[in-house]
């Protein structure tokens, strides 16, 4: 996985799985998907094998709604 910038994540922002709001980008070879906290948990192992990049910011749930974080 290599080290990638990418613009932070906003509350336009939604999880393709299920319309929450993202917290985690994974930047594929070609294209990205995002995932709220909870999907991003579910397909970490799958995600982890197939990502060029992954940005996660779930760390920002324990600041904004006080939720558990870590991916």
């Amino acid at each position: 996985m290599t080290t990638k910038t990418t613009a932070p994540l906003t509350a336009a922002d939604r999880c393709d799985r299920c319309n929450a709001q993202a917290y985690v980008r994974v930047v594929l070879p070609v294209g990205e998907l995002l995932f709220c906290g909870h999907h991003a948990r579910t397909h970490a192992d799958g995600l982890k094998d197939v990502a060029v990049h992954i940005q996660d910011e779930t760390d920002r749930l324990l600041e904004e709604h006080g939720a558990p974080s870590a991916v």
